[in-house]
């Protein structure tokens, strides 16, 4: 047995060893197995780690290649904007510029985990802001019509060290991306070379491993399938990056193309066209003139009348169309000097005389449903300005502030004297100075429209309603005047614009002269009508209630939509309500409305000067309109119209 036994106890052992190895084996098969996978998969995360930044520095050069071309493109753009001086092109031009900006944050935001390219961002950023302020200049330039200036500036500044220091800082950029390139591209091949590596050593080894030959055998295939796979993205992003080098060699030749087409431009260059923006005070314009030629009209029909008959004050008439025929002069003086273009003329004004004399013209601009309110602590000091730019300058801050508020609110216009020191406001030197101040009771800006509201083209307003020029003109006129212009404001609690000038100590000073209003009629009467009449302006309620009271009716006179309930209930009841439109406080619609269940089927007569031949009736409540101005033939016709059921029955009982 013991000769049996022996055998027996030997295979058992073999038989535990093979075991053992066995399990040896596979153990170590499984070793290898798991340092294969986890070899690999390493393998695969370092290699897509380096394509992705690869990928990265491609993109990085791309954008700072594209930002060249948008830098150039808005340069050509401006060179166009001085030879033609359009609007639109210049508009153009400051969309490139702020587009150029926008790629200058995106090359920040691409490249700050790296401090390197932050430094190269920052310095390119200065570069941009430096060359920003150049052009800015000459846009300014042209905007202000010095044509020559802009034009000479323009092509110094083709020469500028602000565009050597962007081109430079471009190349410095680009060129610190190649370089990290190369060093990503150089990691990623070693990282890949030694992966390949120890994958090689694990498979050789497993290979002496029976039991894990075939598992590892499986997965060097699967390896070397990943390798492959890797190897032709390789070979796409390589094709990409080379389409977009191609892309951007294209955008430079348009480049070019347009530098050229810029050259073409200069060497024709022509007289450029005078932009003037006057379409703002059409409105109150007009409205000024009805007023006034109703009072030389009704005033001449007045006088003609009562010649003829021989009674009346035939002088006061005709002094009063005299009158009305004086201020319309004015007017048109006052208008064609806003619409004149010439250099600056500056001369020592007292402003708070200018800004009283201009009051009418602001009424009128505005409107009546805004209350114009002046201040004046100035004490009579003076500035030395252009008076019609600074007028433009006003009443240009009076349109903005009426477009914040619109169309109905509050307007400040506060002249006073401000003694500061050196750098108390923006720029300024030490000495005496007087403020202007226009603050308004409208929605009031943000902080970061406040920072933005001097550029040139930029505007708030929707497309058709602003070009973006007002606040930078007025901006380049104060400069121009060795003053400063400050603006406070919060979303909600309107808008102060101050402008501060200079104090010129001179003797006195003539006053502007006021541009009012009024209108009249004059016509044949009917039988007497009551009739109360609502008009805010005294020459125009004058003149009204006498050419009713000449035409046989009895009127009563109301200076105040907020008075005509009480005088509704005072009198006895009126055939007809004659209410101007524009009115502070409330319009002339606003007012019937509120006094509806009052008046009952009391007939309305509206009086407006705004109103064309195709007014929409709809918007009076279907109610009778007269245009100003209008004659007394007119305004009995509008009055017999208005009310021909009143009419029969004052008729009736006048009889009785």
């Amino acid at each position: 047995m013991s000769g049996r036994g022996g055998p027996h106890f030997a295979n058992a052992v073999r038989a535990q060893w093979r075991a053992i190895m066995m399990v040896i084996v596979a153990v170590l098969g499984a070793g290898v197995l798991a340092a294969l996978i986890v070899t690999v998969g390493q393998a695969n995360r370092e290699r897509d780690r380096a394509l992705g930044l690869q990928s990265h520095s491609f993109e990085v050069m791309l954008r700072a290649r594209s930002l060249a071309g948008t830098m150039a493109r808005a340069e050509a753009t401006l060179g166009r904007y001085v030879i033609s001086a359009d609007m639109r092109i210049g508009r153009e031009y400051s969309d490139e510029w702020v587009r150029a900006g926008q790629q200058i944050d995106r090359l920040a935001a691409l490249t700050r985990d790296d401090p390197e390219q932050n430094a190269r961002v920052a310095t390119l950023r200065a570069a941009y802001d430096a060359r920003g302020g150049e052009l800015s200049t000459i846009a300014l330039s042209t905007r202000y019509k010095k044509n020559n200036q802009a034009l000479s500036r323009y092509y110094e500044a083709r020469n500028a060290r602000s565009l050597t220091r962007i081109d430079a800082a471009l190349e410095r950029f680009i060129d610190g991306e190649r370089e990290l390139l190369a060093e990503r591209t150089a990691d990623a091949q070693e990282t890949i070379a030694g992966s390949n590596a120890a994958a090689k050593v694990l498979a050789l080894f497993g290979i002496v491993i029976v039991l894990g030959a075939i598992a590892l055998g499986w997965i060097t295939v699967r390896a070397q399938t990943a390798r492959a796979v890797a190897s032709a993205e390789a070979v796409a992003e390589r094709e990409r990056a080379e389409h977009l080098e191609a892309a951007v060699r294209l955008a430079t030749d348009d480049l070019h193309a347009e530098a050229r087409e810029r050259e073409a431009a200069e060497a024709k260059v022509r007289q450029m066209q005078k932009l003037d923006a006057v379409g703002q005070l059409t409105g109150g314009i007009a409205h000024d003139f009805n007023n006034m030629l109703a009072v030389v009209i009704g005033g001449i029909e007045l006088a003609r009348r009562h010649h003829a008959n021989g009674t009346g004050d035939v002088a006061r008439h005709l002094d009063s169309a005299a009158e009305g025929a004086d201020r319309a002069t004015a007017l048109t003086r006052r208008l064609l000097a806003f619409a004149r273009a010439e250099r600056l003329q500056p001369e020592p004004i007292a402003a708070a005389s200018v800004i009283g004399g201009m009051l009418d013209l602001i009424d009128r601009t505005l409107g009546d449903t805004i209350t114009v309110e002046t201040r004046d602590s100035s004490g009579g000091w003076h500035v030395f300005v252009d008076r019609h730019e600074l007028e433009n300058a006003v009443l240009n801050l009076a349109v903005n502030a009426r477009d914040a508020m619109d169309g109905r609110g509050t307007l400040q216009i506060a002249v006073a004297q401000a003694p500061l020191a050196a750098g108390a406001v923006g720029h300024l030197p030490a000495g005496d100075y007087v403020t202007i101040a226009v603050r308004d009771s409208g929605c009031g800006m943000t902080q970061d429209i406040v920072d933005r509201v001097f550029e040139p083209f930029f505007t708030t307003k929707p497309i058709g309603k602003g070009t973006g020029l007002g606040l930078s003109q007025i901006f380049g006129f104060v400069r121009q005047s060795d003053g400063e212009i400050a603006i406070a404001s919060q979303p909600g609690d309107g808008c102060t614009v101050t402008l501060y000038l200079p104090r010129r100590v001179v003797g006195p000073v003539a006053a502007v002269a006021a541009v009012p209003e009024a209108p009249v009629a004059a016509a044949q009467g009917t039988a007497p009508l009551s009739i109360l009449v609502v008009e805010d302006d005294p020459r125009v309620l004058a003149a009204t209630i006498d050419a009713l009271d000449e035409l046989g009716h009895r009127a009563v006179a109301c200076d105040d939509p907020a008075r005509a309930g009480g005088m509704i209930a005072e009198h006895p009841p009126f055939d007809l309500i004659m209410s101007d439109v524009l009115m502070p406080g409330m319009t002339g619609p606003e007012l019937i409305a509120s006094l509806a269940p009052r008046i009952g089927d009391t007939a309305v007569l509206f009086v407006t000067g705004f109103a064309g031949e195709a007014a929409d009736h709809a918007a009076f409540g279907g109610h009778a309109v007269l245009r100003k101005p209008f004659t007394m033939a007119a305004l009995a016709a509008a009055v017999e119209a208005a009310v021909p059921s009143a009419r029969d029955e004052a008729a009736v009982r006048s009889a009785a």
